[in-house]
């Protein structure tokens, strides 16, 4: 089921992932099960997993953008505190 938002101008999403994504883990998972089985290299099934892990999307922000938000805020920015006394 293809849920299309009410503004027309997201999207479209299928399930978790938008469906650029759904394209790119099919064709990357068809090419991982091809390395697994004839060569026996597992690392691109593990990229597939780990993409479509971070692809996930929730009120159109995914994992990785929660992740890199949260790796700005803690780590990379400088946070601003003002002591005071009243």
């Amino acid at each position: 089921m293809c849920i299309y938002p009410d503004n027309l101008k997201a999207k479209a999403m299928l399930g978790l992932w938008q469906i650029r994504d759904i394209g790119i883990i099919g064709v990357s998972l068809l090419i991982s099960v091809f390395a697994l089985t004839q060569v026996g290299f597992i690392i691109p099934l593990v990229g597939t997993a780990v993409y479509g892990f971070l692809s996930i999307r929730f009120s159109d922000t995914s994992i990785l953008d929660f992740i890199k938000y949260a790796g700005s805020y803690f780590i990379t920015k400088q946070q601003i505190f003002e002591w005071r006394l009243k």
